[in-house]
C-alpha cells in the first residue's frame, strides 16, 4: 500500500465515523431526556457495563460522569457473573452498552436488573435484541458501517458521543461549575488552572494590616516584617481603605524627607483593586498583568471592603498557573 492510500484510508474511517455521529444526532428523542432526568434523580450510583470495545467505552463514560459530579463506575461483564453483581443496589442505575444487544455476557446482568427492579438504560442498535426489550429506557445507536467492515469503530464512536452527551446534559442541569470541577481535579495542569484565589492566597496573621492613623515609621517596620512589599490600610471598623506599596514609599521618600512622621492615610492609594476569593487564580494573574501590579487584595463574597487575604504574582507562578 502506498503512502497516499494511508491518507485515503484515514479519511474513509473518519467519514464513516462522522456519518455515524450525524445519524446519531437525528435519532435523539425523549428517551434521552428520560435518561438524563433519571441520572439527575439518582441518589446512589450509575453503573456502566459493556463487553469488549463497548466495555472500554463504558469505563470512559463512567469516568466522565464521575468527573462532573455523578458518582459512577464501570464493572466487568464477566466478573459480574462471579460475584460483582453484588456491587449493584436497587437504588442504582445500570447502563448497559452493546451494539447488537445480544452479547451473551450481559444476559445475567440484564436478568439481575429486571428481577431486582433496577432501572436499566440500554445503549443498543437492534430493536429486536434482548437488551432493547429488557431496557426501561432505550437509547438507540443507528446502524453503522464499521471501518474495515468488522472492527468496532463507528459504533463505539457513537456510543462514546452519546455518553458524553449524557454527562454534559447532566452537568449543566446540576449547574456543576468550574469550582466544583476543580474540587474533583486537584492534580495536574488542569487542576492548577482551576485553582481559586482562596486556594493560594496569603491569609491570617501574614496579612500586613495597619491602621490608617498609624505613623509611617511604625508602618515601615510592619512592611519589613511581613515581607510582601505592601501594606493594607484599614480604618477603626477594620474596613480596607487603601494600600501602600514599597514602590510608592520609595517615590514618596524622595520628595518628602519627613514622610516617616506622616500617618499612612496621607500616603496610601485609596480604593485599592480587590478580587473575590472564589475567582480563578488565572483571572487574578490577568488582572495583575493588565494593571501592571504584583499583588491583589482579596475579599469575601459581596464584601469588597473587608480584606481576607493577599495574592502575589510569585505565588501564582509557583503554582504553575498561567
Amino acid at each position: 500500500m502506498s503512502k497516499k492510500k494511508f491518507i485515503l484510508t484515514a479519511k474513509e474511517v473518519i467519514n464513516l465515523e462522522v456519518k455515524a455521529l450525524q445519524n446519531l444526532k437525528k435519532t435523539l428523542n425523549n428517551s434521552f431526556n428520560q435518561a438524563v432526568f433519571e441520572i439527575i434523580k439518582c441518589q446512589s450510583k450509575v453503573i456502566l457495563c459493556g463487553v469488549g470495545k463497548s466495555g472500554l467505552i463504558a469505563s470512559k463514560i463512567a469516568a466522565t460522569l464521575a468527573s462532573v459530579g455523578t458518582p459512577s463506575f464501570s464493572i466487568s461483564a464477566s466478573e459480574a457473573s462471579h460475584g460483582d453483581l453484588g456491587m449493584i443496589s436497587k437504588k442504582d442505575i445500570l447502563i448497559l452498552i452493546s451494539y447488537s444487544g445480544e452479547t451473551s455476557e450481559l444476559r445475567n446482568i440484564i436478568q439481575y436488573a429486571n428481577r431486582n427492579k433496577i432501572l436499566l438504560i440500554g445503549i443498543v442498535s437492534k430493536k429486536d435484541s434482548v437488551l432493547y426489550k429488557a431496557s426501561d429506557i432505550k437509547l438507540i445507536i443507528p446502524k453503522v458501517i464499521e471501518a474495515g467492515g468488522i472492527v468496532p469503530t463507528a459504533s463505539t464512536t457513537a456510543q462514546l458521543a452519546l455518553g458524553d452527551a449524557l454527562a454534559i446534559a447532566t452537568m449543566r442541569y446540576k449547574k456543576f461549575s468550574k469550582i466544583d470541577f476543580k474540587k474533583l481535579h486537584p492534580a495536574g495542569s488542569l487542576g492548577a488552572q482551576l485553582r481559586t484565589v482562596e486556594d493560594i492566597m496569603i491569609k491570617g496573621k501574614k496579612i500586613p494590616f495597619v491602621n490608617e492613623n498609624l505613623k509611617m515609621s511604625k508602618a515601615l517596620r510592619i512592611l519589613t516584617e511581613k515581607s510582601l512589599g505592601i501594606l493594607i490600610i484599614r480604618n477603626k471598623h477594620k474596613k480596607t481603605t487603601g494600600i501602600i506599596t514599597d514602590g510608592q514609599i520609595r517615590r514618596f521618600s524622595q520628595k518628602n524627607l519627613n514622610f516617616q512622621s506622616l500617618p499612612v492615610k496621607q500616603i496610601m492609594t485609596k480604593k485599592p483593586i480587590s478580587i473575590e476569593k472564589n475567582e480563578l487564580a488565572a483571572k487574578a494573574l490577568s488582572v495583575m498583568n493588565g494593571k501592571k501590579i504584583t499583588s491583589l487584595i482579596v475579599h469575601g463574597k459581596q464584601k469588597p471592603s473587608t480584606t481576607i487575604g493577599v495574592i502575589h504574582v510569585h505565588t501564582i507562578l509557583k503554582s504553575n498557573i498561567s
